[in-house]
Protein backbone atom coordinates (compact mmCIF):
# COMPACT_ATOMS: atom_id res chain seq x y z
CA UNK A 1 0.00 0.00 0.00
CA UNK A 2 2.86 2.30 0.85
CA UNK A 3 4.66 1.89 -2.57
CA UNK A 4 1.27 2.63 -4.16
CA UNK A 5 0.73 5.79 -2.41
CA UNK A 6 3.90 7.05 -3.10
CA UNK A 7 3.55 5.93 -6.98
CA UNK A 8 0.27 7.65 -7.17
CA UNK A 9 1.96 10.75 -4.73
CA UNK A 10 4.68 10.89 -6.85
CA UNK A 11 2.86 11.16 -10.30
CA UNK A 12 1.14 13.70 -8.81
CA UNK A 13 3.85 16.07 -7.99
CA UNK A 14 5.16 15.53 -11.11
CA UNK A 15 1.90 16.48 -12.90
CA UNK A 16 1.53 19.79 -10.77
CA UNK A 17 5.30 20.47 -11.50
CA UNK A 18 4.01 20.87 -14.76
CA UNK A 19 0.97 22.95 -14.67
CA UNK A 20 1.67 26.68 -15.43
CA UNK A 21 0.16 28.04 -12.27
CA UNK A 22 3.24 27.02 -10.33
CA UNK A 23 5.01 29.71 -12.54
CA UNK A 24 2.73 32.09 -11.67
CA UNK A 25 3.23 31.43 -8.39
CA UNK A 26 7.24 31.47 -8.54
CA UNK A 27 6.94 34.69 -10.25
CA UNK A 28 4.72 36.28 -7.29
CA UNK A 29 7.45 34.63 -4.65
CA UNK A 30 9.75 37.01 -6.69
CA UNK A 31 7.26 39.78 -7.20
CA UNK A 32 6.41 40.02 -3.32
CA UNK A 33 10.00 39.84 -2.34
CA UNK A 34 11.09 43.00 -5.00
CA UNK A 35 8.20 44.80 -3.82
CA UNK A 36 9.19 44.09 0.02
CA UNK A 37 12.86 45.15 -0.69
CA UNK A 38 11.12 48.58 -2.25
CA UNK A 39 8.72 49.28 0.33
CA UNK A 40 11.70 48.86 2.97
CA UNK A 41 13.86 51.03 1.08
CA UNK A 42 11.21 53.72 1.74
CA UNK A 43 10.51 53.21 4.95
CA UNK A 44 13.08 53.77 7.98
CA UNK A 45 14.41 50.75 10.09
CA UNK A 46 11.11 48.75 9.15
CA UNK A 47 12.95 46.46 6.51
CA UNK A 48 12.79 43.47 8.82
CA UNK A 49 9.06 43.94 9.64
CA UNK A 50 8.27 43.97 5.96
CA UNK A 51 10.20 41.17 4.70
CA UNK A 52 8.05 39.53 7.62
CA UNK A 53 4.63 40.11 7.07
CA UNK A 54 5.17 39.63 3.30
CA UNK A 55 6.74 36.42 3.58
CA UNK A 56 4.05 34.87 5.85
CA UNK A 57 1.29 36.57 3.67
CA UNK A 58 2.53 35.16 0.77
CA UNK A 59 2.97 31.39 2.61
CA UNK A 60 -0.95 31.80 3.65
CA UNK A 61 -2.63 33.40 0.59
CA UNK A 62 -0.61 31.99 -2.19
CA UNK A 63 -0.26 29.21 -0.31
CA UNK A 64 -3.75 28.54 0.66
CA UNK A 65 -4.80 29.72 -3.59
CA UNK A 66 -2.89 27.57 -4.90
CA UNK A 67 -4.06 24.25 -2.88
CA UNK A 68 -7.74 25.46 -4.05
CA UNK A 69 -6.29 24.90 -7.52
CA UNK A 70 -4.76 21.86 -7.45
CA UNK A 71 -7.11 20.01 -5.38
CA UNK A 72 -10.17 21.39 -7.59
CA UNK A 73 -7.92 20.34 -11.12
CA UNK A 74 -5.42 17.06 -9.93
CA UNK A 75 -8.96 14.78 -9.36
CA UNK A 76 -10.97 15.93 -12.19
CA UNK A 77 -8.28 15.77 -14.66
CA UNK A 78 -8.08 12.61 -14.31
CA UNK A 79 -11.72 12.48 -14.44
CA UNK A 80 -12.23 13.87 -17.20
CA UNK A 81 -9.37 12.57 -19.39
CA UNK A 82 -10.79 9.03 -18.43
CA UNK A 83 -7.33 8.03 -16.91
CA UNK A 84 -9.07 6.99 -13.88
CA UNK A 85 -10.71 4.10 -16.10
CA UNK A 86 -6.91 2.50 -16.05
CA UNK A 87 -6.13 3.51 -12.59
CA UNK A 88 -9.36 1.96 -10.46
CA UNK A 89 -9.02 -1.27 -13.08
CA UNK A 90 -5.34 -1.73 -11.47
CA UNK A 91 -5.15 -3.53 -8.18
CA UNK A 92 -5.68 -0.46 -6.21
CA UNK A 93 -8.18 1.05 -4.39
CA UNK A 94 -10.00 3.83 -5.07
CA UNK A 95 -9.45 5.66 -1.49
CA UNK A 96 -5.25 4.97 -2.27
CA UNK A 97 -6.11 6.84 -5.24
CA UNK A 98 -7.40 9.74 -3.04
CA UNK A 99 -4.94 9.64 -0.91
CA UNK A 100 -2.32 9.54 -3.10
CA UNK A 101 -3.47 12.57 -4.40
CA UNK A 102 -3.35 14.34 -1.76
CA UNK A 103 0.05 13.23 -0.22
CA UNK A 104 1.22 15.01 -3.80
CA UNK A 105 -0.45 18.11 -3.42
CA UNK A 106 1.28 18.00 0.07
CA UNK A 107 4.62 17.12 -1.43
CA UNK A 108 3.74 20.42 -4.18
CA UNK A 109 2.64 22.91 -1.64
CA UNK A 110 5.46 22.21 0.78
CA UNK A 111 7.54 22.95 -1.82
CA UNK A 112 5.85 26.03 -2.74
CA UNK A 113 5.82 26.89 1.35
CA UNK A 114 9.89 26.19 1.34
CA UNK A 115 10.58 28.59 -1.80
CA UNK A 116 8.77 31.48 0.13
CA UNK A 117 10.23 30.47 3.44
CA UNK A 118 13.80 30.75 1.65
CA UNK A 119 13.31 34.12 -0.09
CA UNK A 120 11.88 35.37 3.41
CA UNK A 121 14.70 34.21 5.59
CA UNK A 122 17.19 35.73 2.24
CA UNK A 123 15.92 39.16 2.93
CA UNK A 124 16.18 38.69 6.47
CA UNK A 125 19.56 37.89 6.20
CA UNK A 126 20.46 40.84 3.62
CA UNK A 127 19.39 42.90 6.42
CA UNK A 128 21.08 40.95 9.07
CA UNK A 129 18.27 39.93 10.93
CA UNK A 130 17.80 36.30 12.32
CA UNK A 131 14.68 34.37 11.68
CA UNK A 132 13.08 34.08 15.60
CA UNK A 133 10.91 31.28 17.42
CA UNK A 134 7.80 33.54 16.71
CA UNK A 135 8.44 33.47 13.10
CA UNK A 136 8.98 29.72 13.07
CA UNK A 137 6.02 29.14 14.75
CA UNK A 138 3.84 31.53 12.39
CA UNK A 139 5.62 29.18 9.02
CA UNK A 140 4.10 26.28 11.01
CA UNK A 141 1.15 27.46 11.44
CA UNK A 142 0.62 28.83 8.01
CA UNK A 143 1.83 25.51 6.52
CA UNK A 144 -1.14 23.39 8.47
CA UNK A 145 -3.15 26.29 7.20
CA UNK A 146 -2.10 25.27 3.61
CA UNK A 147 -2.63 21.63 4.26
CA UNK A 148 -5.84 21.88 5.70
CA UNK A 149 -7.30 23.93 2.26
CA UNK A 150 -5.80 21.33 -0.07
CA UNK A 151 -7.90 18.73 1.81
CA UNK A 152 -11.35 21.14 1.60
CA UNK A 153 -10.63 21.48 -2.25
CA UNK A 154 -10.06 17.72 -2.58
CA UNK A 155 -13.19 16.93 -0.70
CA UNK A 156 -15.03 18.69 -2.42
CA UNK A 157 -13.62 18.11 -6.12
CA UNK A 158 -14.67 14.35 -5.31
CA UNK A 159 -17.85 15.03 -6.45
CA UNK A 160 -17.87 18.21 -7.86
CA UNK A 161 -16.99 19.82 -10.74
CA UNK A 162 -13.86 22.12 -11.04
CA UNK A 163 -15.63 25.55 -11.27
CA UNK A 164 -18.10 24.57 -8.75
CA UNK A 165 -15.44 23.14 -6.02
CA UNK A 166 -13.40 25.96 -6.32
CA UNK A 167 -16.35 28.58 -5.56
CA UNK A 168 -16.72 26.11 -2.07
CA UNK A 169 -13.15 25.93 -1.26
CA UNK A 170 -12.67 29.52 -1.66
CA UNK A 171 -15.81 30.72 0.21
CA UNK A 172 -14.83 28.48 3.17
CA UNK A 173 -11.46 29.35 3.08
CA UNK A 174 -12.76 33.32 3.26
CA UNK A 175 -15.34 31.84 5.85
CA UNK A 176 -12.64 29.93 8.05
CA UNK A 177 -10.58 33.26 8.19
CA UNK A 178 -13.60 35.65 9.34
CA UNK A 179 -14.85 33.37 12.07
CA UNK A 180 -13.66 35.56 15.15
CA UNK A 181 -16.64 38.07 13.41
CA UNK A 182 -18.96 35.33 13.00
CA UNK A 183 -18.56 34.49 16.72
CA UNK A 184 -19.22 38.40 17.43
CA UNK A 185 -21.68 38.42 15.73
CA UNK A 186 -23.44 35.17 17.80
CA UNK A 187 -22.92 36.93 20.78
CA UNK A 188 -24.58 40.25 19.54
CA UNK A 189 -27.97 39.68 21.17
CA UNK A 190 -29.13 42.90 18.50
CA UNK A 191 -28.81 40.62 15.88
CA UNK A 192 -32.01 38.62 14.14
CA UNK A 193 -32.66 35.03 15.23
CA UNK A 194 -32.14 33.58 11.87
CA UNK A 195 -28.89 35.34 11.24
CA UNK A 196 -27.92 34.13 14.60
CA UNK A 197 -28.52 30.37 13.79
CA UNK A 198 -26.86 30.75 10.31
CA UNK A 199 -23.98 31.60 11.73
CA UNK A 200 -24.14 28.96 14.79
CA UNK A 201 -24.33 26.46 11.84
CA UNK A 202 -21.86 27.89 9.90
CA UNK A 203 -19.47 27.98 12.82
CA UNK A 204 -19.99 24.19 13.34
CA UNK A 205 -18.97 23.12 10.01
CA UNK A 206 -16.39 25.36 8.91
CA UNK A 207 -12.90 25.20 10.04
CA UNK A 208 -11.93 27.83 11.86
CA UNK A 209 -8.69 28.79 10.21
CA UNK A 210 -8.11 31.99 12.27
CA UNK A 211 -5.98 29.60 14.06
CA UNK A 212 -3.85 29.67 11.79
CA UNK A 213 -3.27 33.10 11.04
CA UNK A 214 -3.08 35.12 14.36
CA UNK A 215 -0.46 37.71 13.94
CA UNK A 216 -2.50 40.83 14.67
CA UNK A 217 -5.07 39.82 16.71
CA UNK A 218 -5.92 39.70 20.41
CA UNK A 219 -5.43 36.27 22.16
CA UNK A 220 -6.22 36.84 26.41
CA UNK A 221 -6.11 40.46 26.00
CA UNK A 222 -2.61 40.42 24.71
CA UNK A 223 -1.75 41.44 20.77
CA UNK A 224 -0.34 38.34 19.34
CA UNK A 225 2.32 39.72 16.33
CA UNK A 226 5.65 37.51 15.05
CA UNK A 227 7.44 40.79 15.48
CA UNK A 228 6.70 41.00 19.32
CA UNK A 229 4.80 38.58 21.38
CA UNK A 230 3.35 35.61 20.21
CA UNK A 231 1.94 32.27 21.03
CA UNK A 232 3.78 28.95 22.52
CA UNK A 233 4.39 25.68 21.14
CA UNK A 234 1.97 24.14 23.05
CA UNK A 235 -0.33 26.50 20.95
CA UNK A 236 1.31 25.96 17.45
CA UNK A 237 0.85 21.90 18.70
CA UNK A 238 -3.07 21.93 19.36
CA UNK A 239 -3.45 23.77 16.32
CA UNK A 240 -1.76 21.07 14.67
CA UNK A 241 -4.28 18.63 15.72
CA UNK A 242 -7.05 20.66 15.24
CA UNK A 243 -5.85 20.94 11.53
CA UNK A 244 -4.53 17.32 11.35
CA UNK A 245 -8.36 16.30 12.34
CA UNK A 246 -9.99 18.35 9.87
CA UNK A 247 -7.78 16.85 7.12
CA UNK A 248 -8.24 13.32 8.52
CA UNK A 249 -11.99 13.95 8.55
CA UNK A 250 -12.39 15.85 4.91
CA UNK A 251 -10.14 12.85 3.56
CA UNK A 252 -12.30 10.14 4.42
CA UNK A 253 -15.44 12.09 3.11
CA UNK A 254 -13.46 12.18 0.01
CA UNK A 255 -12.82 8.85 -0.15
CA UNK A 256 -15.86 7.45 1.00
CA UNK A 257 -17.50 9.81 -1.87
CA UNK A 258 -15.35 9.31 -4.82
CA UNK A 259 -15.76 5.13 -3.99
CA UNK A 260 -19.16 5.61 -4.77
CA UNK A 261 -19.21 7.83 -7.67
CA UNK A 262 -19.93 5.70 -11.07
CA UNK A 263 -17.40 6.66 -14.20
CA UNK A 264 -19.37 4.89 -16.71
Amino acid sequence: MIGRLWAIALNTFREAARIRVLYGAFLLVIGANLAAIALGEMSVDQGARIARDVGLAGISLVGSLTAVYLGVALLYQEVQRRTVHAIVSKPIERWEFVLGKYLGMVLTLTALVALFTGAMVGLLAMQGVAITAAVLKAIVLAWFEVMLVAAIAIFFSSFSTPFLSGIFALALFVLGRVTPYMKSGLANSDAAPWVRSVLRVAIELVPDLHLFSISGQTMDGRTVSVHGDFVSWGYVGTAAGYGLLWIAGLLVLACVIFQRRDFV
